[in-house]
């Protein structure tokens, strides 16, 4: 069956009325506060408003100007009508003439995304206003096909969310598979044998009275500026029992805590370059979503040498911990490499042996959601120094903490390629939407 050519315009009509802010705020109106990939509209109560608004009828045809390609349109079927903010447009439309299931998945295809480029000069990065979707030229089947069409996709859709929803709880899975791997470590139990074959092995509280002398000994020296005192351990802190041999102590009592420095104003080419420099500048942003360590490779921002003057400097005997950003709180990094941390990180500095380091960053990796607490007066979640400083960790045995760390990376490296696995799923899956899409919508007679 031919494909015939025509405009969107032929069967879609922009409801073209902005409202002025203050006019807006007097009408009384709920608002859209979402489209979902799904379709969904989501309605909010709240009326007030600072910018202009458009006006949306029962039956229009409603576009997220963002993520219209994600899947972001909907019918709005409520009775009365509704505001939204100028990043939406409003459409009546020809029942008749197109199916919006159809539309729906004409947006998300490869060929709705090649026509923007060829027929938008410079193609289209922002959003996805009226201006570029009503001049389209496209090629649509008849109705009764692109209803057919729709529901084909539909019927795949519905498989492509189970492959979905199959690899997510993989996923899961394999997130609480780490987990126990990192509890059995952290609790002594994965090395049980371990201390049995070693019973002469030098206690921790050996190993924690030659830390904190040679603090003390660096305090004196002026070498590292003195602290607050760390408070004592109460029983009722103690969340489990630990074997013979290992210490409870508090982070503080072991190593400097410091938190980043920024210069001021961010972004000013006086202190920030976007060009290599010696002076690497960490960020949130580099942490990875699983808080795993790494290596920076390439910061894509670096100091000067006056913001360096302006900046803390870390290195690689130091464990970075992020102490605010949405998603990143209590995620560690370590690196291999020397640079300077952003006000948004704290550094537990110079540990100086390097199995304590894989202890200790293992130990915070297990334990990352529960190391920061609610920021005083504000709503989102915060570590500062004192919390750090004063956060009970368990302490083996130092050559216990080899037997630990090793036999975790063996287990933690199948792991990794568990997860890699899920990963090629998911690309392949995504690849086959892809696919699926393209041969739907590139008939061209």
């Amino acid at each position: 069956m031919s494909w015939e050519r025509t405009k969107l315009s032929d069967f879609l009509t922009e409801r073209d009325a902005r409202i002025k802010h203050e006019h807006a705020n007097n009408l009384g109106l709920q608002r859209i506060k979402k489209i979902d990939f799904s379709g969904n509209i989501h309605l909010d109560a709240e009326t007030d408003t600072s910018t202009d608004m458009i006006r949306a009828k029962s039956g229009d045809l409603v576009i997220s100007g963002i993520n219209a390609a994600k899947g972001a349109i909907a019918v709005y079927e409520g009775d009365d009508d509704v505001l939204a903010t100028i990043h939406y447009s409003a459409y009546e439309f020809n029942s008749d003439r197109i199916s919006v299931d159809f539309l729906k998945w004409f947006f998300k295809s490869p060929e709705f995304s090649d026509l923007l480029k060829e027929q938008i000069p410079g193609g289209i990065k922002t959003e996805l206003k009226p201006k570029h979707i009503l001049p389209l030229q496209v090629k649509l089947p008849k109705l009764s096909e692109q209803v057919k069409i729709a529901k084909r996709l539909n019927e795949f859709q519905s498989e492509h969310l189970n492959l979905e929803h199959e690899n997510e709880h993989q996923e899961a899975l394999l997130g609480k598979l780490q987990q126990a791997i990192l509890q059995e470590a952290i609790q002594g139990k994965l090395t049980a044998d371990w201390r049995a074959a070693h019973p002469q092995a030098e206690p921790a509280n050996q190993l924690l009275h030659r830390i904190q002398a040679e603090k003390a000994r660096l305090i004196a020296a002026k070498q590292q500026r003195p602290e607050k005192p760390v408070l004592e351990i109460a029983d009722e802190e103690i969340p489990f029992e630990l074997p013979t041999g290992w210490a409870w102590c508090r982070l503080g009592s072991l190593y400097e805590i410091v938190r980043g420095s920024s210069p001021r104003p961010k972004g000013d080419p006086k202190y920030f370059s976007k060009e290599r420099t010696p002076y690497h500048w960490i960020k949130i942003s580099d942490f990875t979503p699983f808080g795993v360590d790494g290596e920076l490779t390439d910061t894509n921002e670096f100091l000067t040498a006056e913001g360096v003057k302006h900046s803390r400097a870390v290195g690689p005997r130091d464990i970075i911990i992020a102490c605010s950003g949405v998603g990143s709180v209590g995620k560690s990094l370590q690196l291999s490499i020397s640079g300077y941390i952003y006000d948004g990180l704290l550094a537990i500095r110079e540990i100086k042996d390097p199995t304590i380091r894989e202890f200790l960053g293992l130990y915070i990796r297990f334990k990352e959601i529960t190391i920061y607490s609610v920021a005083s007066g504000a709503n989102w979640l915060n570590i500062n120094t004192d919390i750090l400083s004063n956060y009970i960790v368990p302490l083996p045995p130092l050559a216990e903490q080899a037997a630990i760390v090793a036999r975790v990376e063996v287990l933690l490296g199948s792991s990794r390629l568990l997860a890699a696995e899920i990963a090629h799923t998911r690309t392949r899956v995504d690849h086959l939407l892809q696919a699926v899409l393209k041969e739907a919508f590139s008939k061209k007679t």
